[in-house]
């Protein structure tokens, strides 16, 4: 996995969302302000500035651009090497995703043994969507990580509840200060604190109660307490001068904002991620094009891009949880957390991706883990066989994890026929398109439709535009980017659609000839 993942951070150029967070870090390290980036909290934008840290790129201060110009400035506009940047930058997030590998085995360890522990080390390691996301600096797996470590504390809490407790919520609240999205979980979370607790005591029931309740108002302080902790780590002071306007927030969700015990900045953030949950997205599923959100979108979009072998063995691990008396307790661990979070990012207005999900891939793990555990004389030899299908399907994705999907519906090379965005195309392949046009393609005209966060000219692609002139006049060599060609329409698919493709680039960039 390690190998997969420094491989993918060596060859990838930045994705759409990778220079907003690390421009953000630079200016946490140089300037200790909060303004940029207020969306998501500030401890994985913080975990990436310790990457950038090494890399010691150039910022002149004060810069006052939107924080898309501010990741521009930083990589391409300073005099810095956006290929050392990136690297450094994405290398704690690459850390951090097989430190989380190891609560994976551990987790699975103390429910079924070691067999139990593999499995679920090797699905974990394998699969696609963490080996792609764990690979970026980006603030997804870290987010659920931190949530998978919190449960997973709290299983150990159910023994030593003095020890785990406060760990749990301190992961927790890691978690709070990495993404908003995560905040369904607490609930859950709370209530999980009070039951393992409510196991540990011993005493009358009015005993035990009272320390369940304040197990998890212990729980709930310590998990606030981390997340202004992280904002004061940037800003002792505090200062809270919003580069963009802050959006008013009405109706509940008002309310609910005004009740957090969390900085203002932290608050005002959330007031941003709510604001745009009433924008209407344009999304893209099996062909359709379509505005607003749909419910079964990220059920289908897993259901693509999961290797099958997996699919099956994380269902027949909810049911060996369920069923399983003695495996019971931990299916009330590792279910629920995952089921709310599903719910809240099925509930959204933004189809962009299954990393919204990549939660699944880590508890599920740890549930599939268990399948060789029961004692059925078939179970060990199947799960063997069905890994050995995840391990060969992932391998022959190398590496070009990010656009996976699995055999049922065609591999990496389909997957931008059903899906678009971070599933399949987020710009990652600028650098790869532009040697591949100097090894194929030198002294053509070039004409380029890109869609991502890189800049075409810094990698030696001299392309111009064919949306601003009229297509007759487009000849030569044009490259689209999937996501772009999923939902061209008007003069964009008039033009792929009179052009010959010749040549695939990634599996995220289609080169036609015309």
């Amino acid at each position: 996995m390690a190998v997969a993942m420094v491989t993918t951070a060596v060859r990838q150029t930045p994705t759409i969302d990778e220079p907003v967070y690390v421009g953000t870090a630079a200016v946490y390290l140089e300037e200790h302000s909060l303004r940029f980036n207020p969306e998501h909290p500030p401890l994985g934008k913080l975990l990436i500035a310790a990457g950038v840290a090494v890399a010691g790129p150039h910022l002149e201060p004060g810069f006052d651009g939107d924080q898309s110009a501010l990741g521009r400035r930083l990589l391409y506009e300073s005099g810095n090497d956006p290929w050392r940047v990136m690297f450094w930058a994405r290398l704690p997030v690459i850390v951090l995703t097989l430190l989380f590998g190891l609560v994976v085995f551990a987790f699975a360890r103390e429910l079924v043994g070691m067999a139990g522990a593999l499995v679920a080390l090797a699905l974990y390691c394998l699969s696609p969507d963490v080996i792609a996301h764990g690979s970026l600096a980006t603030l997804d797996v870290p987010a659920a990580g931190f949530v998978l470590t919190s449960v997973w504390l709290l299983w150990r809490a159910r023994r030593r509840p003095r020890v785990h407790l406060p760990l749990a919520a301190a992961a927790f609240g890691a978690a709070l200060a990495v993404k908003m999205s995560v905040l369904p979980a607490a609930p859950v979370l709370v209530l999980t604190a009070a039951v393992a607790v409510w196991c540990a005591s011993t005493g009358d029931r009015w005993r035990r109660l009272g320390r369940a309740a304040a197990a998890a108002a212990v729980f709930a302080l310590i998990a606030v307490a981390v997340v202004w902790a992280v904002y004061l780590t940037v800003d002792p002071r505090l200062r809270w001068d919003p580069q963009q306007p802050v959006p008013v927030v009405r109706g509940l969700r008002g309310l609910f904002v005004e009740l957090l015990p969390f900085p203002e900045a932290y608050r005002d953030g959330l007031r941003v991620q709510f604001n745009l949950e009433y924008w209407a997205w344009e999304g893209f599923l099996f062909g359709r094009v379509y505005t607003g959100s749909l419910w079964y979108y990220l059920p289908a979009a897993l259901l693509v891009k999961t290797p099958l072998g997996m699919l099956v063995l994380w269902a027949a691990g909810a049911v060996v949880l369920l069923a399983v008396r003695r495996l019971r307790p931990a299916a009330a661990h590792l279910l629920p957390v995952p089921a709310v979070l599903l719910a809240a990012a099925m509930y959204g207005s933004r189809d962009f991706g299954t990393r919204y999900a990549v939660f699944l891939p880590m508890f599920l793990a740890v549930a599939a883990g268990c399948v060789p555990g029961v004692r059925w004389r078939w179970a060990p030899p199947v799960t063997a066989l069905l890994v050995a299908f995840v391990a060969v399907s992932s391998l022959r994705a190398f590496p070009y994890y990010l656009p996976y999907s699995n055999e049922a519906f065609g591999g990496p090379s389909k997957t931008r026929l059903r899906l678009h965005d971070s599933n399949v195309d987020w710009g990652q392949d600028l650098g790869r398109l532009a040697d591949r046009l100097r090894d194929r393609y030198r002294g053509e005209r070039i004409w380029l439709v890109y869609k991502g966060s890189g800049v075409p000219s810094y990698y030696g692609i001299d392309a111009d535009d064919p949306l601003r002139v009229p297509p007759e006049e487009v000849h030569g060599i044009l490259a689209v980017s999937d996501s772009a060609a999923a939902k061209a329409a008007g003069r964009l698919a008039e033009l792929i659609g009179s052009s010959r493709p010749v040549d695939d680039v990634g599996h995220s960039i289609t080169v036609y000839r015309r």
